[in-house]
């Protein structure tokens, strides 16, 4: 059953019968989503499990793209890909951790930040030059070890220093509430 690219987003790949639909009589109506890059269609867990019962992988319908237990997860693509960018994001910018004051102008500032979204860009979503972009991070990091140390070290200043004048500005307007 051939469905359009809209209507693929909350119906079950193999019923096609979408997840909120009245006609869905199914006990168990929850959509999971394969997470193998390139698919990302949906299936009711009924159906999935009657697949699985005749066989140990099959075959999108949609997109041929292979589906495994493994593969299948309740959260949907757009999640996974969020968590995935989050992750990455944090990794990479502990190590591109420079800020705009280690820089002679802000073109040079703007041009690493470019740099570090290209990274980011590019491990995420599996481009070409991934691989490449990770080896670039494991690079710059052994070359700049002790000058990320000291900026995460700064930066932990910094924020346990925003956290203590929070801190004090709070019991200020309770004491303040207090005497009025």
């Amino acid at each position: 059953m051939m469905m359009a690219e809209d209507d693929d987003l909350d119906r079950c790949a193999l019923c096609g019968v979408s997840e909120n639909d009245s006609s869905n009589l199914t006990s168990q109506n929850t959509l999971q989503t394969n997470v193998s890059l390139g698919c990302g269609h949906q299936f009711h867990t009924q159906c999935v499990e009657r697949e699985f019962t005749r066989r140990k992988t099959f075959p999108c319908p949609i997109c041929n793209t292979t589906v495994k237990k493994a593969t299948l997860s309740t959260r949907s693509l757009d999640d996974m890909q969020c968590e995935k960018d989050t992750s990455w994001r944090r990794r990479v910018m502990k190590v591109f951790n420079k800020v705009e004051n280690d820089f002679s102008s802000l073109l040079e500032y703007n041009n690493y930040l470019e740099e570090r979204e290209d990274i980011i860009f590019s491990i995420v979503n599996e481009e070409p030059d991934a691989e490449d972009s990770k080896a670039k991070v494991k690079a710059y990091e052994a070359e700049n070890k002790s000058q990320i140390v000291i900026r995460q070290s700064q930066r932990d200043d910094e924020e346990r220093s925003i956290a203590d004048q929070i801190a004090a500005q709070r019991r200020e307007a309770e004491r303040r509430k207090r005497e009025s």
